[in-house]
């Protein structure tokens, strides 16, 4: 069978060329060709389709199937469990758990007889059967493949009838049929689209570990995630061995859901009851705790704050986990609105374990942990801080507030700081803050 000769298609306009040009010649953008399979000509006709739309009405609903993964947070994740024939990526940094966790649900669904297939261009076959023993799985339904070739995968999921197939990762796997090296734009759009069909053919569960860049991003094109049905993001801190699974993209189930999880020496352990992230349970000038959602999910996490004078012609602001521009914000809030001489100090703002806040519920807890540190001034260990701080040094409610509570008061919190008073059965003293001045002077 003769190859396909592929060709460059620039992603800005269009335009088609034989070869690889450093400047498109129709719209002058620079590196915006890739390399693609044309289309086959033979497929296309110009005769009209007798295509008939269906009533909503008599469109039968699909039951979609489910099978547990033996791991409860991820079923979590993925809305309970993977459906066949789905296709799920899962990104994260280097060493952070993507193959710890695909190896863990492969071992697990082979001893319940299903066949899987592991295929890795990362490592050799011995690497992960010592990786396989440290975390003891031992199943003869678990095929492993070392190879860099898409059509390897493919020929020997059709030939064993494989139920799942693990690719890792996908920036190592090239198809014979672009002549471009493994991890270039081409060849990961090609084999994704490759692996997705053929896993929509076949009802084959297709499992895919992806890169990511030093942006957080899974490498390769953005039509990657748009291609696949779930896309699963790890990030964590490493000193601490916590990962938080996240769920960006689902088709069959809920987005913004959280799977928590502790790097071990048997694996990724769950932690299903949540916990107090990346607390020291210690009294500092700059520490405080507040309850942030992630999905469905309350956590406890502990925020810490350092204001030191300057020794720049500019004040520095720094955030690991936090919006820096909302930071600016805050602290011009506190430094108008509150009074606080600001401007002549260094600000340095950390979210322990590290948890990416998103959400505004930690606006009062940032200006907490700053003013605690720029009057070295401890808070007390069982105190949380939610709220909303708005331009004018306002505080505006949350949601979820009482599954914040509730969460706060299992790990001791005794004293919320809070937008106004609210009806809660637990034993916890609720100071209400109207605005930044009326906190200042009950800090």
């Amino acid at each position: 069978m003769a190859k396909k000769k592929s060709v460059y298609i620039c992603q800005s306009c269009g335009s088609v060329s034989p070869k690889w040009i450093g400047k498109c010649p129709e719209c002058g953008a620079w590196s915006s060709y890739v390399e693609e399979m044309p289309q086959d000509e033979t497929a296309s006709s110009s005769k009209v389709r007798d295509v008939q739309p269906l009533l909503l009405g008599s469109i039968k609903g699909l039951e979609v199937d489910r099978t547990k993964t033996g791991i409860g947070e991820l079923d979590q994740v993925l809305g309970g469990g993977f459906v066949k024939g789905s296709v799920v990526l899962v990104g994260g940094e280097p060493g952070i758990g993507k193959s710890t966790i695909m190896l863990q649900v492969a071992g697990i669904l082979g001893t319940r007889g299903a066949k899987i297939l592991y295929a890795s261009g990362e490592e050799s076959p011995s690497q992960i059967k010592m990786r396989a023993e440290r975390l003891g799985i031992a199943t003869d339904n678990l095929s492993i493949l070392a190879t860099n070739s898409l059509e390897d995968i493919l020929t020997a999921a059709d030939r064993d009838k494989f139920a799942y197939i693990v690719a890792d990762s996908v920036q190592t796997i090239a198809s014979e049929e672009l002549n471009s090296a493994p991890g270039t734009v081409g060849q990961v759009k090609h084999v994704t689209y490759r692996m997705v069909e053929a896993a929509k053919q076949k009802g084959i569960t297709t499992l895919i570990v992806g890169q990511v860049t030093k942006d957080g991003y899974i490498a390769g094109p953005k039509v990657l995630e748009h291609l696949v049905d779930t896309v699963l993001y790890f990030e964590g801190d490493y000193s601490r061995g916590i990962r938080i699974l996240r769920s960006v993209k689902n088709r069959f189930g809920p987005t913004n859901e959280v799977g928590l999880f502790e790097m071990s020496s048997q694996g990724l352990l769950e932690c299903p009851d949540g916990g107090l992230l990346g607390s020291t349970q210690s009294d500092a000038a700059g520490k405080v705790l507040v309850p942030v959602m992630e999905g469905t999910r309350a956590f406890l996490v502990e925020l810490q704050a350092l204001v030191t004078p300057t020794y720049f012609q500019f004040s520095r602001r720094n955030a690991n986990g936090f919006d820096t521009n909302r930071l600016n914000m805050l602290i011009a809030v506190l430094d108008k609105k509150g009074g606080l001489n600001l401007g002549a100090s260094d600000i340095y703002l950390n979210i322990a374990g590290g948890i990416k806040i998103t959400e505004t519920s930690a606006d009062l807890a940032v200006c907490a942990a700053i003013i605690s540190s720029f009057r070295e001034k401890p808070v007390r260990t069982d105190t949380i801080f939610v709220g909303e701080v708005g331009l004018t040094g306002e505080t505006r409610n949350v949601a979820n507030i009482k599954n914040r509570l509730t969460e706060a008061v299992k790990f001791g919190v005794k004293r919320a700081y809070l937008p106004e008073k609210i009806d809660f059965d637990g034993k916890l003293d609720i100071i209400p803050v109207k605005n930044i001045s009326d906190f200042l002077d009950k800090f």
